[in-house]
This record gives C-alpha cells, sequence and structure tokens, in this order.
C-alpha cells in the first residue's frame, strides 16, 4: 500500500486552471481517430508540477486547436440501468448528463464507490484513458470534468476475456507470470494501443496464464515499479501508459475495496498491455534531477510527458525508490 495519500490538485489556485477546465466542456472526449482529449489531465498535471499560468494558457490554446466540439447533449433515458451502454462511443452525450446528475444526487463518493468496481475491468480502453481522466478529476474536484471522465471510461469501456473457473493464483511476482504470457507470432498489429491489446487477449491461453498471479497489498506497487522499470529502459509509448494508468489506480483505492480487488480489474489489462507493448531495452537515459526534469515537462507541449512526469513524481512521494527518476529522466531524454 502507499505510504502518502494521494495529492490534490489545487484548482482554486489558478484561475486560468479553472477557466480552461471549463472551456474543455465544449469539447469531444475524444478526437482524431479514437485519440483521447488529455487537455484536462495535461494542464491538471502542468498546475501540479509548477506551470504559471501564462504557461498553462499557451499549452490550453496549442492543444486545444485539435480538438472537436462536443456532441449535442442526451438524456439518458428514465428506468434504464447505467451500465447497459457501456464500450458504446456514441452514448457519451447521454452519459455524461447521466454522471452529473447522479454526482449531483449521491455525491462524489457514492458515485465512485457504485461506479468504478464495474468499470475497471473494462480500463483498457482507450489506453487507460478513462481511468486516468477520472484519478485526475478525482483530485482536481470539479463535478462536471469527473461526470466527463466517468462518460469517457463508460464509452470506451473494454472488457478483456477471464480466465475459466478453477484457475490458480500462485505466483507472486508479477515479472514471472508476464515473461511466461502466450503471445502472438511477430508484431502485433493494430493502430492503437486498445487495438493490439485486444489482440493479446485474445490469443489462446492469455486469460489463463495472467490469472496465475497472486494478488496481495502489495502488488499495486510491484505492478508500479515493474513498469517505470521498463520505461526507464525502454521510452515505450504502452509502457508509459501503464506508468500513469498505476498512478492512477492508487489514486482511486480509497473507492475500490482496497488493494487487492482493484488490482484483480487492472492486473489483465495491465499484462496484455505489457505483452503488446514490443518494448526493447534500450538502456538507462542519464538521471536528472528533478529540477530539470520538471522544468522540461513544463516547457514541453507533449501532454504524455506532463503526465508521465507528475506521475512518477507521485508515485516517489508515495514509494519511496530511484525509479521513478530513472523514468521521469527518460521522459525529457532526446531520443
Amino acid at each position: 500500500m502507499s505510504r502518502a495519500a494521494p495529492r490534490r490538485i489545487d484548482v482554486g489556485a489558478s484561475p486560468v486552471l479553472r477557466r480552461w477546465l471549463g472551456a474543455n466542456l465544449a469539447f469531444d472526449a475524444e478526437y482524431g481517430d479514437r485519440l483521447s482529449n488529455h487537455l484536462p489531465m495535461a494542464l491538471m498535471a502542468l498546475q501540479r508540477l509548477g506551470a504559471d499560468d501564462a504557461r498553462l494558457h499557451a499549452f490550453a490554446q496549442g492543444y486545444a486547436a485539435r480538438l472537436r466540439p462536443a456532441p449535442r447533449s442526451a438524456s439518458w433515458p428514465a428506468g434504464e440501468a447505467w451500465a447497459t451502454r457501456l464500450g458504446h462511443r456514441g452514448a457519451w452525450p447521454a452519459y455524461r448528463q447521466l454522471f452529473a446528475q447522479w454526482l449531483l444526487s449521491a455525491g462524489v463518493p457514492g458515485v465512485l464507490e457504485a461506479a468504478l468496481p464495474r468499470l475497471l475491468p473494462g480500463c483498457a480502453g482507450a489506453a487507460f484513458h478513462g481511468l486516468i481522466r477520472t484519478a485526475y478529476a478525482v483530485q482536481a474536484g470539479e463535478c462536471q470534468e469527473l461526470a466527463d471522465a466517468l462518460a469517457h471510461w463508460a464509452c470506451v469501456w473494454q472488457p478483456l476475456p477471464v480466465a475459466p473457473a478453477g484457475a490458480t493464483r500462485g505466483e507472486p511476482d508479477p515479472a514471472a507470470v508476464l515473461r511466461r504470457l502466450p503471445r502472438p507470432t511477430g508484431p502485433v498489429p493494430g493502430a492503437l494501443i486498445a487495438d493490439r491489446v485486444a489482440v493479446v487477449a485474445a490469443v489462446p491461453g492469455f486469460a489463463t496464464a495472467v490469472v496465475r498471479l497472486r494478488i496481495d497489498a502489495q502488488t499495486l506497487e510491484r505492478l508500479a515499479r515493474g513498469a517505470a522499470q521498463l520505461y526507464a529502459r525502454s521510452g515505450n509509448f504502452t509502457v508509459l501508459h501503464l506508468v500513469t494508468s498505476a498512478h492512477a489506480l492508487r489514486v482511486l483505492l480509497p473507492w475500490l475495496g482496497g488493494a487487492e480487488a482493484a488490482v484483480r480489474g487492472y492486473w489483465p489489462a495491465y499484462a496484455a498491455a505489457w505483452a503488446a507493448s514490443g518494448a526493447q531495452d534500450r538502456g538507462r537515459a542519464p538521471l536528472q534531477p528533478w529540477a530539470r526534469i520538471i522544468a522540461a515537462a513544463v516547457a514541453s507541449d507533449d501532454d504524455h510527458r506532463a503526465k508521465l512526469v507528475d506521475s512518477c513524481r507521485q508515485q516517489q512521494l508515495a514509494y519511496g525508490g530511484t525509479v521513478w527518476r530513472e523514468a521521469a529522466s527518460r521522459a525529457v531524454t532526446p531520443s
């Protein structure tokens, strides 16, 4: 378990951040070919890294140019259960209204406790961005942003095959299970991370192999450190999302019934993304001081870089160790 509570994002400290989070409500959750809108996540990461209002505004202006307008709002059908449209991208307008109204009536803890356990087994969708955006929204305390994040997660929900009954859980080391996963021969096809995850998860024997991991209270930290170690040596884009999603899962643990229950939902997606990544060992990047890493991330227009560095900084505060600075150094080192 983590040794430090997740650090909140002080939205009120920055009028520019608050204004842009409001402006983002006019944009769709995706753009291009199923690419996730990173604007709120990146802005919140930059603010926590110390970006001033001028930098936040410049980043937001540049990033917003790629986004498309949100579709017309829609009402959720009366009496229809909230989970009936999971995985339907076109349901985002109705889902965002549903979650906004649900948050108003039940409050944030009530909605998270009800929705997150159902959403978590589909966290691989859109390269974990439903999970990641939800964690940032929870830390920011912005209810409409949280509604939009949960709506996005619901719409891109991507469940993976379930292991047959009676499969054993005896191996405590995730790395040992990952080494024995069945994989496709050759490069994994697919335009996006979620596509490649689906290909790997469909390989015969994959679900049975994944379930061999014995999950305990320390498994999430092992997964987080393993992802950071691999990213530090590879700079792999898919692995980057394992680093940031493991951080997001830690943030959401209070509403997921504990670390063991949370990891059971997250681990199959983590394992499939790991196997799909094709990460190659490039050796470690030169280790840099945090001040230099953070300055480079704040100055960059790369949304993923800001989130990766923010996640590594928060994970170091929670878990300790140097692997987080090694991973963050890789993120700001030219290829």
